[in-house]
């Protein structure tokens, strides 16, 4: 019977597998040797795979067939293409001591000579070198992108590939999708598995249009990359990006505290809207709501204490009624409207003056970046302490960096917070009752400060900034020339200090 003999070809990377050394071409070179030689290639095992790493499958199933007997050897194209890391060669070299005929059909060694087996091991040692040089060039080649703040890997849900050398640029279509998730989980009325669900009823899907698994969004949530951060997860190195942030610092250390356990996350049954809204007001505890008859009542669960329960629709009347003097009319709109478009121009000399500090900001923060590496340097600090400054500086970095991009932008933050608040604010007692119980819990968060219940009435107090638009009346009855014009340049001057001193809400 004639001796049969496998053939073993690779090619490390898809593009490599059409042009050069392709696996066609190793094919024909080995066939060539096998005609010439009288050797009958019996089955052939072909792999898309760097001979770099270990455990290569098509090559470990070709090893262990050999070690059946089920071939008398093999016929390799090159040494490096079979032996380019030591482990492979030292299998190679188990089965040649053992009898199985190795064959290479571009070099021309006889390897059951010392001499041949000599130089092959030395053309195999080059061979893992190269590589091994060639992984640390890559390397070189990673970290000098990261360090450029660009991102060398596929990129994130949410961001696109721009090719190699350039940042990744947002995706119009999954990045609100990716800030809505973050805005939903920082919120704490959803749990992971509900927020799948949200998500996905909303359009987010994974790499292959299905649905993100928990996996997926908790690595979406706890990725940095969204703040302008790029992390490293095997090293836990850390790098400021050049791409363009979707959400900022704040909303991601929320979203952190909630995954750490820091925050106490509450995923309820049921949308009640007054759930920890309404207190009674004669033991100040809160109420509870229960569902009894097809009605909701908010029941206080104090003993002895007068206040009993209170049906859901009694509070919102209250809470309406309590929004009505909100209403402008169309004089009171028209001004308030021009107040703020002359607000926007005069704040462009403001935003000049913040746009200069926050870039003197962030001139420090990467000062102070490059003297926190001359101290690990100098053996001033350790590693682990270098590695947590660095990172709380890159985010403080990053922070900076997005208000700087805002700032050129002409994103007005106050003035934007004081038109949305006049809106809804504008219209809140008729949008208050046609809205859903979760739109409504908003309009009570936003607008008031307290909702307080009694056996026979229910108090409704506002916001500072709300009780001031319902009082206006008094501001003008006050002074008996102050007319609708003063009135409200008094109103909006107070409402944009208090805008410019209070946080921004996460939402």
């Amino acid at each position: 019977m004639e001796k049969q003999y496998f053939s073993y070809i690779r090619v490390s990377t898809a593009r490599q597998g059409e042009h050069g050394v392709s696996l066609k071409e190793q094919q024909d070179a080995i066939l060539r040797y096998a005609q010439k030689n009288s050797l009958q290639i019996a089955r052939s095992f072909e792999e898309r795979e760097t001979a770099a790493k270990l455990g290569r499958p098509i090559f470990s199933q070709m090893i262990r067939s050999l070690r059946h007997g089920e071939a008398q050897g093999v016929v390799i194209h090159k040494i490096d293409r079979g032996a380019r890391n030591l482990k492979d060669w030292a299998d190679l070299g188990e089965l040649i001591d053992t009898g199985v005929e190795v064959h290479f059909a571009n070099e021309s060694l006889d390897l059951n000579t010392r001499g041949g087996r000599l130089s092959a091991d030395i053309q195999a040692v080059v061979a893992a070198d190269y590589i091994r040089n060639l992984r640390e060039e890559a390397k070189k080649g990673i970290y000098g992108r990261l360090k450029q703040g660009i991102y060398p890997f596929a990129a994130p849900v949410g961001y696109l590939d721009r090719g190699a050398g350039n940042p990744k640029e947002v995706d119009p279509a999954k990045a609100p999708l990716i800030l809505l998730a973050f805005q939903l989980y920082a919120s704490g009325n959803y749990s992971l598995p509900h927020l799948l669900d949200e998500m996905y009823a909303c359009g987010l899907r994974n790499r292959v249009g299905g649905k993100t698994s928990l996996n997926g969004m908790s690595t979406i949530l706890n990725n940095p990359f969204y703040t302008g951060v790029i992390r490293i997860r095997k090293t836990g190195e850390f790098f400021s990006g050049k791409h363009q942030p979707i959400l900022d610092s704040k909303l991601f250390d929320t979203v952190q505290r909630i995954l750490e356990g820091k925050t106490v996350l509450r995923v309820s049954k049921h949308d009640f809207t007054f759930r920890k809204l309404a207190r009674c007001l004669a033991c100040q505890s809160t109420l509870i709501a229960e569902v009894q008859k097809e009605h909701v009542y908010y029941r206080c669960h104090t003993r002895q204490c007068e206040t009993k329960t209170a049906r859901e629709e009694r509070i919102n009347d209250a809470v309406a009624d309590a929004f009505a003097p909100l209403r402008l009319d169309e004089e009171e709109t028209s001004y308030v409207r021009q107040w703020i478009s002359k607000a926007q121009a005069n704040l462009e000399v403001s935003r000049i003056a913040e746009l200069e500090a926050v870039r003197m900001n962030l001139a420090q923060v990467r000062d102070r970046l490059n003297r926190l590496t001359d101290a690990y340097l100098d053996g001033a600090i350790d590693k682990a302490m270098l590695d947590e400054r660095r990172k709380n500086l890159l985010f403080e970095d990053a922070g900076l960096k997005k208000r700087t991009a805002d700032l050129e932008a002409g994103h007005y933050d106050t003035l934007t917070r004081l038109e949305k608040f006049l809106e809804l604010a504008q219209d809140a007692s008729n949008l208050y009752k046609i809205a859903v119980p979760l739109e409504k819990r908003d309009f009570v968060k936003n607008l008031t400060s307290n909702v307080g219940v009694t056996r026979n009435y229910v108090a409704v107090e506002l916001k500072n900034g709300a009780r001031l638009i319902a009082n206006r009346s008094l501001l003008i009855g006050s002074s008996p020339h102050r007319g609708v014009h003063r009135t409200w340049d008094k109103i909006l001057k107070q409402l944009l200090k208090h805008f410019c001193s209070e946080p921004a809400p996460v939402n």
